[in-house]
């Protein structure tokens, strides 16, 4: 059975998100997108347990990497995921798929931080 990342080493988590980031290449390369995806979202969630969640703070808005003028506000931290809300360049609140509910982003995700 696989380790956790939580469970793991930052050495682990480096030497895990290698591996990932070639087999994500050797997917992108056979064309298999899903595979490729799937190791991308686990390369995302590693560098998350790299991290430090005690920088990110309640209601501070960070850019969204890949996401070019979306923003997120935290409204809560759990572990190394922010809650909270996307936000549009005008500072307002972005329905996900039709749901005004709160999402869940790995804090790997975050880019420079805009305000708190």
């Amino acid at each position: 059975m696989e380790k956790r990342f939580s469970d793991m080493t930052i050495e682990e988590l480096r030497d895990r998100v290698a591996e990932l980031t070639e087999q994500a290449r050797k997917a992108e390369q056979m064309g298999m997108v899903n595979e490729y995806a799937v190791h991308q979202r686990k390369i995302i969630m590693a560098k998350s347990y790299m991290m430090n969640p005690a920088e990110y703070q309640v209601g501070e808005i960070y850019e969204i990497e890949g996401d070019p003028g979306i923003f997120f506000e935290i409204v809560y931290m759990n572990g190394v995921f922010a809650w909270g809300y996307r936000l549009s360049p005008q500072g307002e609140r972005l329905e996900v798929q039709g749901s005004e509910d709160q999402e869940a982003m790995p804090i790997s995700m975050f880019g420079k931080k805009v305000q708190s």
